[in-house]
């Protein structure tokens, strides 16, 4: 969206200079009328648009970036500074140029008379999760404890998300090296042999070695070069394409949580995903059919989304939350049972807080042993292939030997 430079005044006659986004010079103008303001100038600003066609327009702003953001703007709130002096320090002191620029909307919107819950909406980069909690805050008159809260959840889950992408790192290097090698033996090695083999005349090969000859001779071929390639990212587009359909989605996410090992590491983590969510979102005073609702699309799997929400039509007809979690199968009993003793002693956010931290610590077990386990048996697969290789290499060589000696 363009980016505007405004001069407009208030009823009081000060003036006020800044930056907008809008579709055009009439909205923005009339955007601002609306507000109160009279507009005396408005201009595209050209500069903005430069920076938004480079790597500023497309670059992301990391949790830890919005966690900073947040534990300064607490801060800063809680020492009494107003909240458009909040925002402009913020603009200076942060270090994303991309925030930097969504700081500077923030700024304009807010002096233009909108909250800042509702500044925050018009930017993707701020989940429904951050909005609604923001937003709670404003109703309540505890900005700055909404706000600390935010960045300690945001610093949880960014942690979490650091130790599974730690975990998988290993694993994941393991598997590239070995197609690596594996490639080059079959696409630049085995052709040289090959060469060897046909001085050999008639020797009949080995089912291994012609089973290589033949795998060798489709890969490094201009027909199988095309398949396999073509295949791959094709199967890479379809596949993304499925899964970004909302049955695609569903079933994805469904299997995801029965695949043998992996499936309960991802199950942990949505659990440890939704009491962390809730529990914040609660100790925040947002009312529980909204945060539930918010958990909900925060969690990111549709089959925990259904029983979730499942479980919202329940508690909104007046029901508890632990018998419907219970009754939904996905939900540990211990989840249930602590949901339950929150409910009746009236601290369900502590008790929500107390089951994300063990869950979050059983994941990052998980995640240890997952990654001691796959370590050995990657290594061993990539030593059978390899062996598989040269076995099939050095047999004929070998049966030319024997014959010879015949």
């Amino acid at each position: 969206m363009p980016v505007f430079v405004y001069v407009a005044k208030d009823k009081t006659g000060k003036i006020h200079r800044g930056r907008a986004e809008a579709d055009n010079e009439k909205a923005l103008s009339k955007r601002l009328e609306d507000s109160g303001y009279w507009v005396s100038q408005v201009t595209r600003d050209e500069t903005a648009m430069q920076k938004k066609g480079g790597f500023i327009f497309f670059g992301r702003i990391k949790p830890d970036h919005l966690s900073i953001f947040c534990r300064q703007f607490s801060t800063m709130i809680n020492a009494g500074v107003s909240l458009v002096r909040c925002l402009q320090v913020l603009e200076t002191q942060t270090t994303n140029e991309r925030l930097k620029l969504v700081t500077r909307d923030l700024i304009n919107r807010v002096e233009g008379g909108e909250t800042l819950s509702r500044s925050l909406s018009h930017h993707k980069c701020f989940s429904p999760l951050f909005i609604g909690l923001v937003r709670a805050g404003e109703v309540g008159g505890v900005l700055d404890e909404t706000l600390e809260r935010l960045s300690i959840f945001l610093e949880a889950d960014s942690k979490l998300k650091r130790k599974v992408k730690a975990a998988m790192t290993y694993p994941v290097l393991v598997m590239v090296v070995a197609f690596l090698i594996v490639t080059g033996l079959v696409v630049f090695i085995v052709p040289k042999f090959i060469e060897i083999f046909k001085d050999f005349g008639n020797v009949q090969m080995p089912l291994m070695t012609q089973i290589l000859i033949d795998v060798s001779k489709f890969t490094t071929s201009r027909q199988g070069a095309i398949i396999l390639i073509g295949g791959g990212i094709g199967s890479q587009i379809a596949w993304r394409k499925f899964k970004s359909t909302k049955f695609g989605k569903r079933v994805y996410d469904k299997y995801k949580l029965k695949v043998p090992v992996f499936g309960k590491l991802s199950h942990n983590i949505a659990v440890a995903r939704f009491t962390r969510t809730l529990g914040t979102l609660l100790s925040s005073g947002v009312p529980i059919l909204q945060a539930m609702e918010t958990v909900a699309g925060a969690v990111d799997n549709e089959t925990f989304y259904d029983t979730i929400m499942k479980c919202r039509s329940r508690v909104r007809e007046g029901d508890s939350i632990g018998d419907p979690l219970a009754k939904s199968g996905l939900f540990p009993p211990m989840v249930v049972q602590m949901v339950s003793i929150g409910e009746e002693t009236g601290a369900l956010d502590q008790m929500l807080g107390k089951v994300a931290d063990f869950y979050e610590i059983e994941v990052e077990s998980q995640l240890q042993s997952l990654a001691a386990a796959l370590e050995p048996i990657m290594i061993v697969i990539l030593g059978v292939i390899v062996g598989f290789i040269v076995i099939a290499l050095f047999m004929p060589m070998i049966s030319l030997i024997s014959s010879l000696e015949k």
